[in-house]
């Protein structure tokens, strides 16, 4: 299994779209927490979603254990077929999302140049940039 793992970042809520059911989540390069490159994770057909606004310690992004899936489907009514799609964001298990397999790209942000986003645009793009999905 491979995790998503970006400890000591600021990230946030970016955008969401429910016609195509697709979440984004993004942390830019700041000079607080002393990073340079803009960090986004994807996550296409969202069934259910308990966010917060703001990940101030980052993010750790992995598939719901059983006991923790078992109380998300108690609490949420979430089916048992929705067992390999709960994506846990955060260490608490606060923050979840039931989805299909969550994607990442990773960039220098001064490399972007007018990009506004790394899902926009041909990939890769022709700056180097990293990418991979949560598993």
């Amino acid at each position: 299994m491979t995790d998503f793992i970006r400890e000591g970042r600021l990230f946030r809520v970016t955008g969401f779209l429910p016609s195509h059911r697709l979440l984004f989540l993004a942390s830019e390069a700041t000079l607080v927490d002393g990073t340079t490159t803009r960090v986004e994770v994807s996550f296409g057909h969202v069934e259910l979603m308990f966010l917060k606004p703001l990940y101030r310690k980052g993010l750790h992004i992995r598939r719901a254990t059983a006991a923790e899936f078992g109380v998300l489907s108690e609490r949420h009514g979430i089916p048992a077929e929705d067992a390999a799609y709960t994506w846990i964001l955060d260490p608490d298990g606060e923050s979840f999302v039931v989805s299909a397999h969550p994607s990442w790209r990773e960039a220098e942000y001064a490399l972007m140049g007018e990009r506004q986003s790394l899902y926009d645009g041909p990939w890769p793009p022709e700056f180097p940039a990293e990418s991979g999905h949560v598993s």
